[in-house]
């Protein structure tokens, strides 16, 4: 009888000892020294397994017939089911072909961007990538993911050109046991991406597929009125903007007309970016003329001259900055003479630096656009008394409406003035389309072209200082691509990816190699406990 009793309380007796004799280990592992308690505990573990062996030996319950064929039944019904799920799961996996990336970069995924770009491609692109000995598996997922979001319009290879040297010697170029490239064809073009030294990056091999697939668009920027550099490296230069117009396949050049008499045939996007003297009148005609013709113009208008109470400005300053209203006008805008300020919403504690996502909705130029900063920007007002042909909209607003307004008080004692200031939310942007066609007298034809202008009152959040704040470097993209007539969305920089360290002691390093070893022992426990309940 009382050995009956022990055998109910087996399975229980086993797994107290498997649990006292773990404990004792572990903290003698992670302590680093065996103590009292450690080994108080392992004899008693040890008594426990004895018992549970003295009495296992005692017994001699054995399993009747039918208990056996009711087990073999469960245990093939079982196995026939984990059939079913393994031959379901592979199913439902090659015919619903999912895809998650859980790392908090996405290293794993292309941005949208360059899935946009994949995935509008019009002609087919050979991706070629030459590579002594094996490749590393990034390179082969990077080019797969490519040629999988085409559906058929890349294709890609790896080749390595010491076994293939004849199908390399094609390329017309030899190549180095040391050297690693990719060469990008499509309709006769060809890029060539070196990545000897650094690792093949998605920005690279999406600019080099923009490259050859698409048609390079030229734009010009303005120069001789003491406007912002595209050569100038220093804070209130162009240079970064000129770098990823450049990624994007877009050429920037200098135009000085007071040299040129008229404005290059292959100008896709002409750029005043804020000139701070005057334009002549003959340079004034030029550009008209040029907007006439269906030209396409980006103006970026500097900021008024600010002074305080006791140092009045002289005629001449208050000149400097032009507005350029005597083109504008025509286009039916103008733009005023005061400092949009938002009291709520700016940037680097100054009122007048406002940030805002207030954008007008414009799938190529503000969809999915988050904040961008404007430095002491103008408002632009509509004029009424415009050609019926001209269609035109603010782009850009102030954030805030009770907290923003356009102060024309230059010395910007800041207090809203309900008579002569223009309350918020504030337009500092301005998209102007004209869709009439005009005579290409150079052509002497007709062109059929609109006449596309964007005008900001800010020429500062594109400089070098201010660009990659905030989502500006976008926004000025954005607006450039559409300005050219392009079809894809720009491609900005390549996206980090953070490698997170996570320090541990040498005590919680021990703790983990413990957890470790203790899952398959504690599953080995288990099973054993299961044994000796059946057993009983």
């Amino acid at each position: 009888m009382a050995l009956n009793k022990i055998h109910k309380y087996l399975p229980v007796i086993f797994g107290l000892g498997a649990a006292f004799l773990l404990y004792s280990l572990a903290v003698s592992y992670i302590e680093q020294r065996v103590g009292i308690l450690s080994i108080s505990v392992f004899l008693l573990a040890i008594v426990l397994f004895a018992i549970c062996f003295i009495n296992l030996r005692k017994s001699s319950h054995k399993p009747t017939e039918s208990y056996q064929w009711k087990k073999y039944g469960i245990i093939i019904v079982v196995i026939t089911l984990c059939g079913f799920l393994w031959a379901g799961t592979n199913f439902s996996a090659y015919t619903f072909n999912q895809r998650w990336d859980l790392t908090m970069a996405k290293q794993h995924t292309l941005r949208d961007n360059t899935i946009n770009l994949v995935k509008a491609l019009k002609q087919g692109v050979q991706l070629t990538a030459f590579y002594v000995g094996m490749p590393p598996k990034y390179l082969e997922d990077l080019l797969k993911e490519y040629e999988r979001l085409s559906k058929g319009k890349i294709k890609t290879e790896i080749i390595d050109p010491i076994v293939r040297i004849g199908y390399a010697a094609k390329f017309g170029n030899v190549i180095s046991g040391k050297e690693k490239k990719v060469i990008v064809q499509s309709g006769g073009e060809r890029k060539d991406i070196d990545f000897t030294r650094t690792p093949l990056s998605e920005e690279r091999l999406t600019n080099a597929i923009l490259r050859v697939t698409r048609e390079v668009r030229n734009v010009y920027f303005l120069t001789g009125h003491r406007e912002y550099g595209i050569h100038d490296k220093g804070d209130n230069g162009l240079s970064i903007l000129v770098k990823l117009l450049s990624a994007n396949n877009i050429s920037s050049k200098e135009l000085m007309l007071g040299i040129e008499k008229k404005i290059p045939e292959d100008c896709d996007v002409l750029i005043i970016a804020g000139p701070h003297d005057s334009l002549t009148e003959k340079e004034k005609t030029t550009i008209e003329e040029y907007l006439k013709r269906g030209g396409d113009a980006l103006f970026l208008i500097e900021q008024i001259i600010v002074t305080t109470h006791d140092n009045p400005l002289t005629e001449e300053e208050k000149d400097k900055n032009p507005s350029l209203n005597s083109i504008l006008n025509k286009w039916g805008i103008n733009i005023g003479n005061d400092i949009v300020v938002d009291l709520s919403s700016h940037a680097g504690g100054d009122a007048g630096s406002p940030a805002t996502r207030n954008y007008m909705p414009h799938k190529a130029i503000t969809e999915n656009l988050d904040y961008t900063f404007y430095v002491r920007p103008r408002s632009i007002s509509v004029l009424e008394n415009r050609r019926k042909s001209i269609k035109l909209a603010p782009i850009v607003f102030t954030a805030s409406k009770e907290k923003s307004w356009a102060e024309t008080d230059r010395t910007l004692q800041i207090q809203f003035n309900e008579t002569v200031d223009t309350p918020g939310p504030v337009p500092i942007a301005f998209v102007i389309l004209d869709p009439e066609s005009r005579l290409n007298q150079n052509a002497g034809k007709e062109k059929i072209s609109d006449t596309r202008i964007i005008v900001f009152t800010d020429a500062d959040f594109l400089t070098n200082v201010f660009i990659n704040q905030y989502s500006n470097a976008e926004m000025g993209l954005n607006v450039i691509n559409w300005l050219s007539e392009l079809d894809y969305r720009v491609f900005l920089d390549q996206k980090e990816i953070r490698v997170e360290r996570f320090d541990l002691t040498s005590k919680q390093k021990r703790i983990i190699v413990m957890i470790l070893f203790l899952m398959p022992v504690l599953v080995a426990i288990t099973g054993i406990m299961t044994w000796l309940r059946q057993k009983n």
